[in-house]
């Protein structure tokens, strides 16, 4: 997703990213396959969403988490290297939710269906993914500051461009590849640069801001749409 202005970028220690002791410092220790251990495997993630929200990036340790959890930083260790690998995995959960919400999308998406209907409930779909991360503000500073997480979210990029390419061309586009995912990528940094600032507001602001991101995304997609 687009690069924010976050200020400075989040410092990783060369300790941080050889704690994993020669393996890829993004990847977990132990594939969670028994309910138990699945279980641990999310309260680390979930409990490092809160962290996030409380403390920002440059103050969450393992220590804090292995802390807040009750658990030795050894035991945290036997799930997840490092920091890098939690914020890593963390990232990829949140990026699933949005795949997941692309799918419902899509699923529900009818031919030439009318273009303000999409734009709202595809708005709705995806701000929904937003309000329910916590500390989506700075986990999004990390995907940005943190080359690793950053290729994770590039990636992604071009994969939600893909997917709304292709409902553009659904919807009744009449235009070029290029011309599809050149809209279909300001349509979701639009979508993210204003997601992000609804959760900061609360009541009205924030209901009178998503009103603005529905119309804003409404104008962009039918200045291109050709029915």
């Amino acid at each position: 997703m687009p690069p924010l202005n976050y200020g400075s970028q989040v410092k990783m220690t060369r300790a941080d990213i050889l704690e994993g002791r020669g393996k890829n410092p993004t990847e977990a220790r132990r594939k969670p396959l028994q309910a138990r251990a699945l279980k641990r495997h999310e309260q680390i993630l979930d409990i490092t969403a809160e962290l996030l929200e409380k403390v920002g990036v440059d103050d969450l340790t393992t220590i804090l988490i292995a802390r807040s959890l009750s658990i030795s930083v050894g035991s945290l260790y036997h799930y997840f290297p490092n920091k890098v690998a939690i914020l890593y995995a963390l990232s990829q959960r949140w990026l699933d939710e949005i795949t997941l919400a692309l799918d419902d999308i899509d699923a529900t998406l009818v031919d030439n269906e009318n273009l303000q209907a999409f734009t709202e409930h595809c708005t709705d779909r995806l701000l929904m993914v937003y309000r329910r991360q916590r500390g989506i503000l700075h986990l999004v500073q990390a995907m940005f500051s943190i080359p690793e997480l950053r290729e994770l979210d590039e990636a992604h990029d071009k994969f939600m461009i893909n997917r709304f390419a292709k409902m553009f061309t659904r919807l009744g586009f009449e235009l070029d590849r290029r011309e599809l995912q050149r809209i279909a990528r300001v349509y979701l940094e639009l979508i993210h640069a204003i997601s992000i600032e609804i959760i900061g507001e609360k009541g009205m602001r924030a209901s009178r801001t998503t009103d603005d991101l529905k119309f804003m995304a409404y104008s962009l997609l039918s200045r291109y749409h050709t029915s």
